[in-house]
């Protein structure tokens, strides 16, 4: 598996922007139909399509990291790190995921469509 990241900046505060990386009715508005959350597995739900993931990690307004459950990687994981310039104030959202080689440019080109959703909701475009 290839480990990659994508950063893409956001003007949005880090508060209204991790509530949308960390809570079931933040990830409903632009990263799956629907989301359940029991203690720290994630239930996400595409096309009626249920695929489960554990918080395994969080750092309020810095960064959120999941786990898929079925996977059969055990190094693999997603996460949603929110990083501030220090000089500008300027927000980045840096994403990691774990993908298929061969499948690469598809993923990217996924959480493209996904993070423009989020970015569109947030007023951010």
């Amino acid at each position: 598996m290839l480990k990659i990241e994508i950063e893409y900046d956001f003007n949005s505060s880090p508060r209204v922007l991790y509530n949308r990386l960390s809570t079931a009715a933040g990830l409903t508005e632009w990263f799956a139909d629907d989301v359940k959350v029991k203690e720290n597995i994630y239930t996400f739900v595409w096309d009626g399509i249920e695929e489960q993931a554990e918080l395994v990690s969080k750092k309020d307004l810095s960064f959120v990291r999941f786990k898929w459950i079925e996977s059969e990687n055990e190094e693999a994981y997603f996460e949603f790190k929110i990083l501030t310039q220090d000089l500008t104030n300027e927000i980045a959202l840096i994403i990691t995921d774990f993908v298929i080689e061969d499948e690469k440019e598809e993923t990217i080109e996924l959480w493209e469509t996904q993070v423009n959703k989020l970015k569109y909701i947030l007023g951010a475009v």
